[in-house]
């Protein structure tokens, strides 16, 4: 399954940088995490290398525009 940030909501999008910046999952909304872990993209309270590596991307994409 090949997700894209555009495919994510705002809550998802928040989470992954949230999580990806090493702060509280606290902070993070619920309904979010749930559903960023059933698409595998966080395990407990990280990122996985799939989660890392969407966050980079977007970060990539949006200084290169």
């Amino acid at each position: 399954m090949d997700i894209s940030w555009a495919d994510l909501d705002s809550d998802e999008q928040r989470t992954i940088a949230v999580l990806g910046a090493g702060l509280s999952i606290e902070l993070c909304d619920p309904v979010a995490l749930q559903t960023l872990r059933r698409l595998g993209l966080i395990i407990a309270s990280h990122l996985t290398a799939a989660g890392h590596n969407l966050r980079r991307d977007a970060v990539v994409k949006s200084v290169a525009d």
